[in-house]
């Protein structure tokens, strides 16, 4: 062996055995230790291999999940910022701005609880246990409404959990499907006879701008139809007069209650539109039976406090958010509360204005 590949051999830190892998190539080398194949061989399949033994439940891992990552995923992971929302999204997907999160969009738990093992938490990867990275798991799922609140996820139930997205994915198949696409000698000739631009993409100034004033009518004519189509829109959704007007809230309460409210949105909707994500749609709360939104899943905490006979009026509804997991234990809404009479005020005036 020459001097030069001793030395890089050693500033390598390679052990120079009489049998190494490359013998009779470089001379370098020796066979991977199983434990040092073992440090990197983390990933998890699909189908559960590689999952190492433990478990975590739903309850450990609110802890857990609070402590280590609600930072920038939000105590119920909502998001916090521009860091990612881990929970809702149901039924975006096919949206002009879909919200791709492990509940809506993610096909394997496998992927969720492989990215947590190796990278999270952020600045601190691989700093939790295997029960750890299971009960977050656990807890996630939870806040997709994918398992119950006294579920225990471990590596013998793990494939017992169905993804909503799991058929969401294709497998690519591009190397036969579009083999046609690549030939010996490629048609170069009679693609099209000619190219028409009939809309310009004049912000993003992509489009050749060739000065035909066809094409220039017809951008102004779409521009103008679509100013027109929002202006029809947004006369639909004045509501109507009532013929017996309530008083109306407090105007300033009101928009304080707008700025409180941003606290909310990441689960809940209000307005025309509004559908149900994370949280139920709270328009028409205010003097609404607890519990009554269709086609919501509510926790069995507050099943039982509707057959209980609560209604949401502006004193239970402060009461409820002063602090939501004491004051109504085992509700799915891990929201820390509002603590100030005047945001709970500022809230139920905001909400008073969506019937």
């Amino acid at each position: 062996m020459s001097k030069y590949l001793k030395a890089t051999a050693l500033t390598l830190g390679v052990g120079l055995l009489a049998a190494p892998v490359l013998a009779g190539q470089y001379g370098l080398g020796r066979p991977a230790l199983p434990e040092e194949i073992a440090a990197w061989n983390l990933d998890i399949h699909p189908d559960g291999s590689g999952l190492p033994e433990g478990s975590g439940s739903v309850e450990d891992g609110e802890m857990l999940f609070s402590e280590n990552c609600a930072s920038c995923h939000g105590d119920f992971a909502e998001g916090v910022d521009n860091w990612p929302k881990l929970a809702g999204g149901d039924g975006t997907l096919a949206d002009k701005d879909p919200v791709k999160t492990v509940g809506s969009y993610w096909p394997y738990l496998s992927t969720v609880w492989d990215y947590v093992h190796r990278s999270m938490p952020f600045g601190n990867a691989q700093s939790l246990s295997n029960d750890d990275v299971y009960a977050i798991t656990a807890y996630i799922l939870y806040s997709n409404y994918l398992v119950e609140e006294d579920f225990v996820l471990s590596n013998e139930n793990f494939l017992e959990v169905e993804m909503p997205n799991a058929d969401g994915f294709i497998v690519d198949d591009r190397e036969e499907a579009e083999s046609h696409f690549r030939q010996d000698e490629p048609c170069m000739e009679n693609c099209k006879e000619s190219v028409e631009i009939t809309m310009r993409a004049r912000v993003l100034d992509v489009t050749p701008q060739e000065e035909e004033a066809e094409n220039d009518a017809a951008f102004e004519e779409q521009k103008a139809e679509a100013e027109t189509a929002v202006v029809e829109e947004a006369a639909e959704e004045e509501p109507a007069a009532s013929e017996e007007p309530a008083a109306a809230p407090d105007p300033a309460l009101v928009e304080a209650g707008e700025k409180v409210f941003r606290k909310c949105k990441a689960c809940h909707q209000v307005g025309e539109g509004a559908k149900n994500r994370t949280g139920p749609v709270l328009n028409g709360i205010m003097g609404r039976a607890a519990g009554s939104v269709e086609d919501f899943r509510y926790s069995k905490a507050l099943e039982e406090a509707a057959e209980g006979g609560l209604v949401w009026t502006e004193e239970t509804l402060a009461e409820f958010l002063a602090n939501p997991r004491k004051n109504l234990k085992g509700t799915k809404m891990a929201f820390a509360g509002l603590r100030k009479d005047e945001d709970q005020a500022a809230i139920a005036a905001y909400l008073s204005t969506f019937e």
